[in-house]
């Protein structure tokens, strides 16, 4: 995995950020790959002006076969420690990042591919997409977050589907069980993560932060109560920022908000 493995472009005066994993055939991880996932990642978290991040992969095929095996063959442990810390920081900080994260799967996403997927806010996926955590098929098991995040998402049933049994999921069903929350047609998954992404950008930026960290409560296992009390601070803190008026203020006037730092 390269220099090059991921690109980014920045689209909408640099709030939208576009990843595209790029390393042929089936674009999949590596160690140093995952450290500069993580990276990048980092990057834009803390670049105030991304709203909201795009993750796809380069070609018609894969979004990202997972992990390379071949890192794998022969049964070095201390390989497959560095390599399971290097899947659960990159992932912990896709699901952590500051930005709305969509992920266009434009075709397999096989083993930690998925899981990559599975670290983002929002996955649209295209008709000829295929998903699947075949880890147990050669002796290992998911480590980028997948035993956790899978669950959380589709419910016991169907993670011990995918992960026990090895069955594999086209987007149809995905989009039933709510592994995905979009099919669309072969070639426009990139197209409607952007679209998706730049709606992302006309809302509040401190609200939808907010608002993302309080989801993120429900899936951390936070009591009921303390989160609801939080939700309450939280809409309170909104009104030490500008944004909270000049958006009332802008729908009243029928007119588009101007937030204060877009």
């Amino acid at each position: 995995m390269s220099a090059e493995m991921i690109d980014v472009d920045r689209l909408d005066d640099g709030r939208v950020a576009v990843l595209t994993l790029r390393r042929p055939p089936a674009n999949a991880f590596t160690p140093e790959g995952l450290s500069q996932l993580q990276r990048t990642v980092e990057s834009l978290d803390e670049d105030e002006r991304v709203r909201a991040v795009v993750i796809t992969g380069e070609g018609p095929k894969f979004f990202s076969a997972g992990a390379d095996l071949n890192a794998f063959a022969d049964g070095n442990r201390d390989v497959a420690r560095v390599a399971a810390q290097r899947f659960g920081a990159a992932f912990e900080a896709l699901q952590n990042a500051r930005p709305v994260v969509i992920a266009a799967i434009n075709g397999y996403a096989m083993g930690g591919g998925l899981e990559c997927a599975l670290a983002c806010d929002i996955r649209i996926a295209e008709e000829q997409a295929q998903l699947a955590l075949p880890e147990t098929a050669v002796g290992l098991l998911p480590c980028g977050c997948g035993t956790q995040t899978l669950p959380w998402l589709v419910g016991e049933g169907w993670a011990k589907r995918m992960i026990l049994t090895g069955e594999r999921v086209d987007a149809a069903t995905a989009l039933r069980i709510g592994l995905v929350e979009e099919v669309v047609g072969r070639g426009a998954a990139r197209d409607a993560a952007v679209a998706m992404a730049q709606r992302v950008t006309t809302l509040s930026p401190q609200a939808v932060t907010f608002s993302k960290g309080l989801i993120h409560h429900a899936r951390n296992g936070v009591p009921r109560t303390a989160a609801l009390a939080l939700e309450r601070e939280r809409f309170v803190d909104l009104f030490d920022g500008a944004d909270q008026q000049e958006g009332v203020r802008a729908f009243l006037e029928k007119r588009a908000p101007r937030w204060h730092n877009t």
